[in-house]
């Protein structure tokens, strides 16, 4: 009788050990992901952080996915996408998978020369065009490397940062650049996307300097990396007008 009770207890405890796994496995498999809303005139904006430079904008039935890279999130479970944007063509932003586990016929992807002649498909746009697709305005804006020891990595005029109006509301996606003078032309800008992490992009430093150049009402440092973000917090501290969000961008 005692040798039966063990082994009921011991298959009890093998029976709750793999439902904790089976549990674990299946929260990995849906995990998560941050989000936040932003009021807009064409209804809410919610906006998806997948980590990195990876994100989504989705407002009414547009879906926009910025840099999607698979590393990041599973993008075949994920809606179809309206509107793609890429930045250059590293590969931590440029991920022909993920694009087309999102892609349909009636998708715009727009991204620069480079990516446009790679994929062989596609809008391409330069630093200074304007384009409005599907009621989206969108300015292709520069983003490179200014400091000498960096100019390797992001040269000017091969990659791009995007400027997006939607519903009212002006949303700046840096792409990976540090903090270029064009930034102080920019008007306006509600949310800003500014990338942090060293040796590629920005110090906490230079993120602070270019946000006190744009003056977004809400900033999100993103692609940070290993970067210690409260640094960014304590710089910006006394900036009232400028709120700092930190999500999960690694």
């Amino acid at each position: 009788m005692w040798l039966t009770s063990k082994k009921t207890s011991r298959m009890k405890h093998l029976f709750l050990t793999l439902a904790v796994i089976a549990s674990q496995l299946l929260s990995f498999g849906q995990k998560q992901f941050e989000k936040d809303v932003v009021k807009t005139t064409a209804g809410d904006l919610t906006i998806t952080f997948f980590g990195h430079g990876s994100l989504s904008l989705a407002v009414g039935d547009k879906t926009i996915y910025i840099d999607p890279v698979s590393m990041f999130a599973d993008y075949s479970t994920l809606p179809k996408a309206s509107l793609i944007l890429v930045t250059h063509e590293h590969y931590d932003h440029l991920d022909v998978k993920a694009i087309s586990n999102i892609e349909t016929k009636s998708t715009n992807l727009i991204s620069t020369t480079t990516v446009v002649d790679s994929l062989k498909r596609g809008i391409a746009m330069k630093n200074g065009d304007t384009k409005n697709v599907d009621g989206i305005a969108i300015e292709a804006v520069p983003a490179y490397n200014s400091s000498s020891d960096r100019l390797q990595f992001h040269p000017r005029g091969r990659g791009n940062g995007y400027v997006l109006t939607i519903g009212g509301k002006r949303i700046y996606i840096a792409g990976d650049t540090e903090n270029i003078p064009e930034m102080s032309s920019f008007e306006n800008i509600d949310v800003a996307f500014l990338p942090m992490n060293l040796p590629y992009t920005m110090t906490p430093g230079q993120v602070a300097d270019a946000a006190r150049a744009i003056k977004p009402g809400i900033l999100y440092p993103y692609h940070y990396g290993n970067t210690d973000v409260t640094i960014l917090q304590k710089l910006l501290a006394n900036d009232t007008k400028i709120e700092v969000r930190i999500r999960q961008m690694q």
